[in-house]
């Protein structure tokens, strides 16, 4: 993948029009204060936290790689999920992250909802779809923390992931040719499923969704976005404070990497990986023993399978982005109004040096 000085197209939030980006970021004066806030935190691991029986491999040591990656495993229904704290939690969510899962070998649909709730716009979006090696779906909680405008690359919102006051208890059953892969539920920011060896096409799988908010006024705005993004009355269905869907065509604008071509081709290589892993572990009965077995003979895949739907660089680049947007918008900040030379010499300068970053990130 070569970086492309190419802008993304902008993809409408279901948002009012005073609410889009200027041209050019406000100018604002510098304090060490604001210095201090826009330095997005790099993410750090959180502490390991306790594996019960129920949520294990059966395997010390494989449940803390697990967790370390940011997930733990069902033994019932035999997928990986996300835990509440994973080191995902620190780095948020931009429409940057949809745009490079393709490249990097996930086919997902993506179905963004914006609206506004108490003062703050927010986002619950739905992915479903192959993740290289695992297959599964995914429900995200955000709410909006800074507006981001890289010139020439990127401009709308990063949204944080919401705090634990603002947990949605969700739940969602993931089918594959109307056949049941398996079912979540939890109060939580970011309910996943993945199932490892498993292959699909996004188009064959359906999420039966059901999310209880805590009062009508957040429902009455999610259904105002949910409207804004394409459906009808009938597709949906209210009691009380709950919410119900089938999440099967995405009706917003899916990530302009995808194109009929790349997914074909993209998608070949992730069912070969699929029945390349079923191949090597055929004589494994636990997962533990599939993993062994997988590292002995198959190393890189066997690193490639823990990623479980998350691979650890696509995070790093964007990390990078977004710090280099924030000295960006920095360096304006210190420039005077008048002083056109210097913000082109200043944005031409931070340019080139995320452009190398991300040269050096690895992506060619």
């Amino acid at each position: 993948m070569r970086f492309s000085t190419q802008p993304i197209p902008q993809i409408p939030e279901n948002s009012q029009k005073t609410d889009l980006l200027t041209q050019q970021p406000e100018l604002i004066p510098p304090t060490d204060d604001l210095r201090q806030r826009l330095l997005f935190q790099e993410p750090t691991l959180p502490a390991l936290e306790a594996t019960t029986l129920l949520n294990s491999t059966g395997d010390e040591e494989l449940d803390k790689i697990i967790e370390i990656a940011g997930y733990a495993y069902d033994p019932i229904q035999d997928i990986f999920y996300s835990i509440l704290n994973p080191w995902q939690r620190n780095v948020g969510y931009c429409r940057l992250y949809d745009e490079a899962a393709a490249p990097l070998g996930m086919i997902i649909d993506c179905e963004p909802v914006y609206f506004n709730y108490d003062n703050r716009k927010w986002m619950i979006s739905f992915w479903k779809g192959q993740y290289d090696m695992v297959c599964g779906g995914e429900i995200g909680v955000y709410t909006s923390g800074i507006q981001l405008n890289i010139p020439e690359i990127f401009s709308g919102t990063f949204y944080n992931c919401v705090n634990d006051s603002e947990l949605l208890q969700m739940s969602y059953v993931l089918k594959k040719n109307g056949q049941i892969l398996f079912t979540r539920s939890d109060r939580h920011w970011w309910l996943t499923g993945f199932k490892l060896g498993e292959f699909a096409q996004p188009w064959e799988l359906t999420m039966d969704v059901e999310i209880i908010f805590p009062n009508k006024a957040m429902l009455n705005a999610f259904l105002d976005g949910f409207k804004k993004a394409g459906y009808a009355d009938f597709e949906y269905s209210i009691n009380g404070n709950t919410f119900n869907f089938t999440y099967n065509t995405p009706r917003t604008p899916q990530p302009t990497t995808r194109t009929p071509q790349t997914d074909r081709i993209i998608q070949e290589k992730n069912r070969f990986l699929c029945e390349l892993y079923q191949e090597i572990t055929r004589n494994g009965t636990t997962v533990p023993e599939k993993l062994k077995i997988l590292n002995e003979e198959a190393p890189e895949l066997y690193e490639k399978a823990l990623r479980i739907g998350s691979n650890q660089q696509f995070f790093q680049i964007f990390y990078v982005l977004i710090i280099s947007a924030m000295y960006l918008l920095a360096a304006f900040s210190e420039g005077s109004p008048n002083d056109k030379m210097y913000l082109s010499r200043k944005k031409s300068e931070i340019l080139n040096k995320l452009k190398q970053k991300i040269e050096a990130l690895g992506i060619r």
